[in-house]
């Protein structure tokens, strides 16, 4: 099983969740308590191993910042937040995570229209578009409406209900970001409890993807 801890700030903390064995790392770019700059990320960035994804968080970003930013940092992957379209997603040379909040059966329908790498399906929206430690129902993704080999899966998993969850929905890779925190920090203790109980847990199907 995959796992992309989200959120990251500093290199201690990419380094110290790479050592334990996470296969991408997140970095915000939009507007969150977990926002980074494009100077810190490419700082920690350069020190990271070449087979680890680098993850780029964007909401409604224009294009050319998005790209801008990816070169500059860089970036392996983006993942759109907000309320891009189709064709935007498209129009980029990097792989695209596009992300979903997921509140009911019918909220699968939409997915259909993106060509992307993969798709990334977390709570319903709040104020905020992720990051809320809010599960929601994974008993909709059994309909099988969506590839299991295309699903990242977040939304309020910890170290407490990530088996449960894998072992349900079979994702390609699991995110976490607050579920790994203690008082809007990232903690290291939770981060190898999370990633250990993950990689114990099924979702060898696509391991190799």
């Amino acid at each position: 099983m995959k796992v992309k801890i989200c959120g990251i700030l500093d290199a201690e903390t990419a380094l110290y969740a790479i050592e334990q064995g996470a296969d991408a790392l997140g970095f915000v770019f939009a507007q969150s308590k977990r926002r980074i700059c494009p100077d810190t990320a490419k700082n920690i960035i350069e020190l990271l191993p070449k087979h680890i994804q680098k993850v780029g968080v964007f909401v409604n970003e224009p294009k050319k910042n998005i790209e801008k930013i990816a070169h500059y940092s860089g970036l392996t992957h983006l993942q759109l937040h907000g309320d891009e379209t189709p064709v935007f997603c498209r129009s980029f040379s990097y792989p695209v995570i596009k992300a979903f909040n997921i509140g009911s059966d019918e909220d699968l329908l939409k997915i259909k229209d993106y060509e992307c790498e993969s798709y990334l399906l977390d709570s319903p929206r709040t104020k905020s578009r992720g990051g809320t430690g809010m599960t929601f129902d994974w008993t909709i993704l059994s309909s099988g409406k969506i590839e299991s080999g295309k699903i990242i899966l977040a939304g309020g998993l910890d170290s407490e209900n990530v088996g449960m969850a894998i072992n349900l929905v079979n994702p390609y890779m699991v995110d976490v970001s607050s579920g790994v925190e203690t008082d809007g920090i990232k903690d290291h203790d939770k981060i190898r409890k999370f990633i250990q109980i993950a990689k114990q847990s099924g979702g060898s199907k696509y391991a190799n993807i």
